[in-house]
C-alpha cells in the first residue's frame, strides 16, 4: 500500500496531500491513509485483511453472475440500471465502525474460515466463489453467468455501488479531519471504480482529488521506484508530469517495413492534416476507426494512442462496436474524449480527467447531442484531452469539431475480448479479424472496403 499511495502522490501536482489507498488485499492490508508533504509519506492508520472493501465488491460481483477476476467494472457499469433498495441490508454484511472504519461480517464471506482457490481458465485468473450459504439466504439465489438479469440483480448492482460509494466517502471524511488539507490522492483497485471517484469532492470537504492513470496493481512498480527515490534516498521532488504515455512506441518506418513484409496494401501521408481529414471523413461517415499513435498507455484505460474511435453522435454506435468487434454487453458504456476547453460546455462537472478516472454528468441538453457516449444514468467517464498532453490525438478531435460541431469522440480500448493491442502487429491481427473500417498507424492509413483492404492505389 506504500507502493500504492507512492505511485499517487509523489507523482500527483500536489506538494501536500491526504493519501488514501482502497484495494483488496496486499501486504495483508487493504486500506491505508495518509498524509505526503513534499518527499515523505507518512501512513495514519489501516485495515488489515480479511475486512476489505475490494473482497466485498468482488464477492458481489461474483454474485451477480461475472465470475472472472476483474470483472467489477460489470457492476459499477450495470448499477445505473438498478435502484439502491438494498443497502439498509448491506449494513449488515459490512459494518460500518468509527472514523470511517468498517468490518467485513465473517459469516457472508468464505475467506475468513477457509482458503479461496484461485485457477486459470481461457488465459485469465478465476477466483472460486467468496460468498457464504448466509449471504444467499439474505439475498437469494446467485445469478449464473449469462442468466438474464432480473430487477433484483440490477437494484443489488446498484446498492453495492452505493454503499461502496458510503463507505469511501467516510474514509475521506475522518481523512479530511486528521489532516485538514484540500487536496486528496485516491489509489489502490478500488480507484478503478470512476463512478465513486467522480463523486469524492461533491461528498467530503476535499476540493481537489488527483487518481493516477495506474491505480491499480500495476502502478505499484512505479509507486515503488518513487518511494525509494523520495522517501528512502531523500531526493527531491520531480516536476509533475503526466506518466500515463510511457509504454513502447513504433516509428513510421518499422511499421512500414512490418506491413511490406505481410504484403499488406497502405497509404502513408506525409501531412497531418490530411491524415485528420481522411480519419475524420470516414468517422463522419459512420466509420469505426482503429487509433495507434505514439506510446502505449501505462494503466487500465485508452487514452487515444492504442484506441478505437467512433462518432458519438450516432444512436446505433454501441451496437455497430458490439456487433464489429467489442461482443460484450449491451449494459456497459463507452466513453467520451472531450478538448478540454468544452468541458463546462459538455459536463456539469469541471475538472482536468486525463486518464478516463472519474465519471461525471452530462448536461441534460447534451444527451441528444452525443448520445453513443451518454449512460443510461446521463453520466459519461470522460477523458479531457489537453494538446501538451496528446496533442496527435487532441488535433484529430479539432477536425471532427470543425467538421461536425462536437468535440467529442467515443473512445474504447482498442482490443476483441484480450489485453489492449501494444504493437502494430496485435493492431493489425484485431483489425483483421474484426469488422473495423479504418487502421491508422502513425501516419499509415490501411482502409477497408466490400473488396478487401484498400492501398496506395486504391486497390486491394
Amino acid at each position: 500500500h506504500r507502493s500504492h499511495m507512492a505511485s499517487a502522490f509523489f507523482a500527483s501536482p500536489f506538494e501536500e496531500s491526504a493519501i488514501l489507498s482502497i484495494d483488496g488485499m496486499g501486504d495483508f492490508t487493504s486500506t491505508m491513509r495518509g498524509v505526503g508533504r513534499g518527499n515523505k509519506i507518512e501512513v495514519l492508520d489501516s485495515v488489515s485483511y480479511p475486512h476489505s472493501i475490494g473482497i466485498f465488491y468482488t464477492t458481489f460481483t461474483q454474485y451477480l453472475g461475472f465470475p472472472h477476476y476483474g470483472d467489477e467494472y460489470k457492476v459499477m457499469g450495470l448499477s445505473p440500471y438498478g435502484k439502491p433498495t438494498l443497502v439498509e441490508e448491506l449494513h449488515d454484511v459490512v459494518i460500518r465502525k468509527n472514523k470511517g472504519l468498517f468490518e467485513l461480517n465473517p459469516k457472508y464471506f468464505r475467506h475468513f474460515k477457509e482458503g479461496v482457490n484461485m485457477s486459470w481458465e481461457g488465459g485469465s485468473p478465476h477466483v472460486d466463489p467468496l460468498f457464504t450459504e448466509a449471504l444467499i439466504a439474505k439475498f437469494g439465489p446467485p445469478r449464473q453467468k449469462g442468466e438474464p438479469l432480473s430487477e433484483h440483480h440490477k437494484n443489488l448492482a446498484a446498492s453495492v455501488q452505493r454503499y461502496t460509494e458510503e463507505l469511501i466517502f467516510g474514509l475521506a471524511r475522518y481523512l479530511h479531519e486528521q489532516t485538514g488539507l484540500p487536496n486528496l490522492c485516491i489509489t489502490g483497485g478500488v480507484a478503478q471504480n470512476s463512478v465513486a471517484n467522480g463523486k469524492v469532492v461533491e461528498n467530503t470537504p476535499f476540493e481537489k482529488l488527483y487518481v493516477p492513470p495506474a491505480g491499480h496493481d500495476g502502478g505499484t512498480s512505479v509507486g515503488s521506484a518513487l518511494y525509494f527515490y523520495h522517501h528512502k534516498l531523500n531526493k527531491p521532488r520531480l516536476p509533475f508530469r503526466h506518466w500515463a504515455y510511457t509504454g513502447v512506441r513504433f516509428s513510421p518506418e518499422e511499421i512500414e517495413a512490418y506491413l511490406k513484409k505481410r504484403n499488406i496494401p497502405y497509404k502513408k501521408y506525409q501531412n497531418d492534416e490530411e491524415l485528420y481529414e481522411v480519419v475524420t471523413d470516414c468517422l463522419v461517415k459512420a466509420g469505426v476507426v482503429g487509433w495507434f499513435q505514439g506510446r502505449a498507455e501505462f494503466g487500465p484505460r485508452a487514452l487515444g494512442n492504442r484506441s478505437i474511435i467512433v462518432d458519438p453522435r450516432r444512436q446505433d454506435a454501441k451496437a455497430l462496436l458490439n456487433e464489429k468487434i467489442k461482443k460484450r454487453e449491451s449494459f456497459r458504456p463507452f466513453a467520451p474524449s472531450i478538448l478540454k476547453e468544452f468541458t463546462a460546455e459538455y459536463f456539469e462537472q469541471v475538472d482536468e480527467v486525463p486518464y478516463m478516472e472519474k465519471v461525471f454528468r452530462i448536461r441534460p441538453e447534451k444527451h441528444p447531442v452525443i448520445p453513443a457516449v451518454t449512460h443510461v444514468d446521463g453520466t459519461g467517464r470522460l477523458q479531457t484531452v489537453d494538446p501538451s498532453v496528446a496533442p496527435r490525438y487532441y488535433r484529430l478531435i479539432r477536425k471532427f469539431h470543425e467538421k461536425t460541431g462536437v468535440p467529442v469522440l467515443l473512445n474504447t480500448s482498442f482490443n476483441e475480448n484480450e489485453p489492449i493491442v501494444n504493437s502494430p502487429e496485435h493492431a493489425l491481427e484485431c483489425f483483421l479479424r474484426t469488422k473495423m473500417d479504418m487502421l491508422v498507424l502513425e501516419n499509415i492509413i490501411i482502409h477497408r472496403n466490400g473488396n478487401g483492404l484498400v492501398g496506395e492505389n486504391g486497390a486491394p
